[in-house]
């Protein structure tokens, strides 16, 4: 199963989606998590310096096998594809295509972290699960409603106090929408590098995507 998590707004919160939607998974099956936006590596308290993704999609003639060589353990069943020395790389799409599906068949999982994107990239199989993070702010459901209309799963980070409901959310995007409180503890999780051995109690909602 390939998940890719995005949204069309910075500052959401995809990093710590994916990473927990991989740690849910893992239990489950051999999980991989791809990150292609940077910082999934320093957010689970891996090493951050080390060759990644980006440097596989810079050299075409890199070989498929060496995607294998530049994962990293993160617990038992998760394994971490980080981004490299070179995150945003411009991607070709043909080889981009080939990273997701040479994942997609080497484990159970796959979770990408696609970081910030207007929409959907044309590359992506159309299998995947397209995991949009979006909070209930009024500019964020002013970019995910002017969005083409398709099935996505919509993971709400869901803030105290904001006028909008998960009700307008729903209004605005055709699937499922699986609300996540805000919860400062998940910032206190990062910092002691504990996101990956001790996930926080108000991330749980995500083993429902």
């Amino acid at each position: 199963m390939l998940s890719i998590c995005w949204s069309p707004k910075g500052g959401t919160g995809v990093t710590i989606t994916a990473a927990a939607l991989a740690r849910h998974r893992a239990p489950r099956g051999d999980t991989i998590l791809v990150d292609l936006a940077g910082d999934l590596a320093a957010a689970l308290g891996s090493a951050t310096d080390t060759p990644g993704v980006s440097d596989w999609l810079a050299h075409p003639d890199a070989p498929p096998d060496a995607l294998r060589a530049l994962e990293l353990e993160v617990v038992a069943g998760l394994r971490l594809l980080p981004a490299g020395a070179a995150p945003g790389v411009a991607f070709d799409p043909e080889r981009s295509a080939m990273l997701l599906d040479l994942c997609d068949r080497s484990a159970d999982h796959v979770v990408v972290d696609a970081g910030r994107l207007a929409v959907e990239s044309e590359w992506w199989p159309a299998s995947a699960e397209s995991v949009v993070v979006v909070r209930n702010c009024y500019l964020a459901l002013r970019r995910l409603s002017a969005l083409p209309e398709r099935r996505r799963t919509v993971v709400l980070i869901e803030e105290a106090g904001r006028a909008l409901s998960r009700r307008d959310v729903a209004g605005v995007a055709p699937g499922p929408v699986v609300a996540v409180p805000w919860d400062p503890g998940v910032a206190r999780a990062v910092d002691a590098g504990l996101l990956a051995s001790r996930l926080p109690r108000s991330l749980r909602n995500l083993e429902r995507v």
